[in-house]
C-alpha cells in the first residue's frame, strides 16, 4: 500500500517558487533519505504535483511543513490512499 500526496498549483509567480524551492527540494530529500518518499514530481500540465509516500503519516508530515505549502506556491492539498497493482524497480 501507498500514499499518494497531491498538490494543487496556487499559480506563484516564478520568483516565488524559487525564493523556496531549495527548502522544498531539502525537504523531499530529507523524507527520500529516509525510506518513506517513493517518488515525487510536477504533473506537465501545470496543475500541480504528486509524491508517493510509504504511508499516511508521512505524506501529511511531508505536506503540513512543505514551504511550498506555507509559503502559498501550493493552495490545496490531499492524500490517497492507492494499491498499486504493478510497480517495477
Amino acid at each position: 500500500m501507498k500514499y499518494v500526496l497531491f498538490y494543487e498549483n496556487a499559480g506563484a509567480s516564478p520568483e516565488l517558487i524559487q525564493q523556496h524551492a531549495a527548502a522544498h527540494q531539502a525537504r523531499w530529500s530529507e523524507f527520500q533519505q529516509a525510506g518513506s518518499l517513493v517518488a515525487i514530481g510536477p504533473f506537465t500540465d501545470g496543475t500541480g504535483a504528486m509524491g508517493v509516500f510509504t504511508s499516511r503519516a508521512a505524506a501529511e508530515e511531508f505536506a503540513a511543513a512543505d514551504p511550498f505549502v506555507l509559503h502559498g506556491v501550493v493552495r490545496d492539498w490531499r492524500v490517497s490512499e492507492w494499491l498499486e497493482a504493478i510497480l517495477n524497480s
